[in-house]
């Protein structure tokens, strides 16, 4: 097997019809499809169904972040429209740069950066309470141009501000305008923290009621935040992924969902969306680092792409835990807050998640790298049953409910 920084992503395609791909959800969110591969046959079952599929003892970690409505338009002197989508923020966390007044400087994709003539674009927003919007260019690196954006009044949030003058941020690949229900269809029932600019999609199934029943079998669920980014889109171009360069997301993670992942012990642990287990895996590798001595920064801490495949450990996830949970301790801190750019692809060895639960997602992606490490090559079959018997593909389409494939 390659090494997985030598692996083609051209190895990892398949034809995907563009009449496949969800241009809009289910008017139920739970009535979506479900392919369950249990690890070695493939049965295809409804959303709803999910509760029964779990292994005895679950648990759920379900990503709690909120997409933000990052998506701005401003028209020219000249009335040409110039779309701002944000980012990400510079030198602040989301949570920070959302509540700030007055100003915040964020990482942007222009569209239509030619017609950006005048140094800062204005955008008047009438409604309850009338709003100024001013976008400064800053520089500009291709499409991506880092923006100052100013506005009155002053003491709004940037997040108040983006509410009611952005529009939410559908993945391009759903070629419409947005509209009114999207507003909600494109958030989980359970979100919470603003600060995604892309919906953790696999969580757009969940319902109170599948939720409830999950509980009221014997399961539990416990939530941490990692804010997707647009990079989660960014296509794959370079000849082997050691050319790749994967895109940083900040998470956060509580001291008490520490405790309960620990808790779980050998009982199977559930990611609900590739956020999710990137981010579990990540805990694993900072465990890792603490009991070998490394100190981490929580202020700026990120664990690049290919560490997780330098380091050498035998501990198990609840060991790595322990030392991870002491170190918050020993800092008298509630949370640890980070970034990951982990890229897990085919030779990664996983230490935290047992079951996956996600969207079936575009070829040539990383996403579909994860998958692939996750289940080998069966993921090839699974992909073909789903094109075969007309399931919906990507943010808007139907889910599956994988279990680990052992080596």
């Amino acid at each position: 097997m390659k090494k997985p920084w030598e692996i083609s992503i051209n190895d990892y395609s398949y034809q995907l019809p563009a009449e496949r791909i969800a241009q809009f959800p289910l008017k139920d969110r739970d009535a979506s499809r479900l392919l369950f591969f249990n690890g070695t046959s493939t049965q295809s079952k409804f959303f709803q169904d999910l509760p029964s599929l779990l292994p005895p003892h679950s648990l759920l970690v379900l990503n709690a972040t909120k997409v933000v409505k990052a998506r701005l338009y401003f028209t020219n002197k000249t009335g040409g429209q110039i779309e701002v989508f944000c980012l990400e923020p510079i030198s602040q966390l989301p949570s920070q740069a959302l509540e700030s007044n007055r100003s915040t400087i964020w990482k942007t994709m222009v569209g239509g950066l030619k017609k950006w003539k005048e140094e800062t674009l204005l955008l008047e927003i009438a409604g309850n309470q009338s709003i100024l919007l001013k976008a400064k260019r800053l520089s500009v690196n291709g499409n991506i141009v880092d923006v100052e954006f100013s506005w009155t009044p002053e003491d709004l949030s940037f997040s108040e501000v983006l509410e009611s003058a952005g529009k939410v941020p559908l993945p391009p690949y759903m070629k419409r305008e947005v509209q009114e229900e999207d507003e909600n269809r494109y958030q989980t029932t359970y979100n919470k923290i603003p600060g995604s600019v892309a919906a953790p999609t696999a969580g757009l199934h969940f319902t109170n009621k599948v939720l409830d029943k999950i509980r009221q079998d014997g399961h539990q669920t416990a939530e941490l935040c990692l804010h997707v980014g647009a990079g989660t889109f960014a296509p794959v171009k370079a000849d082997s992924m050691e050319h790749h360069s994967m895109h940083a997301e900040w998470f956060e993670v509580e001291l008490g969902v520490l405790e309960s992942l620990k808790k779980q012990g050998e009982n199977p642990i559930i990611a609900v969306g590739t956020t999710s287990m990137r981010t579990l895996e990540t805990l694993y590798w900072l465990g890792v680092k603490l009991s070998k001595g490394i100190q981490l920064q929580t202020s700026s801490y990120c664990l690049t792409q290919w560490e997780p495949y330098q380091l050498q450990s035998t501990l198990s996830f609840s060991e790595s835990l322990d030392f991870l949970i002491s170190y918050l301790y020993s800092k008298n801190l509630k949370s640890f807050i980070g970034q990951t750019q982990i890229l897990i692809a085919p030779g990664y060895q996983f230490k935290a998640v047992k079951g996956l639960i996600t969207n079936f997602h575009q070829p040539n992606s990383t996403l579909l790298l994860l998958i692939a490490a996750f289940i080998g090559e069966s993921w090839r079959d699974l992909y073909e049953f789903a094109l075969q018997n007309d399931y919906r593909f990507l943010s808007y389409g139907d889910s599956s409910f994988l279990i680990k494939t052992e080596a």
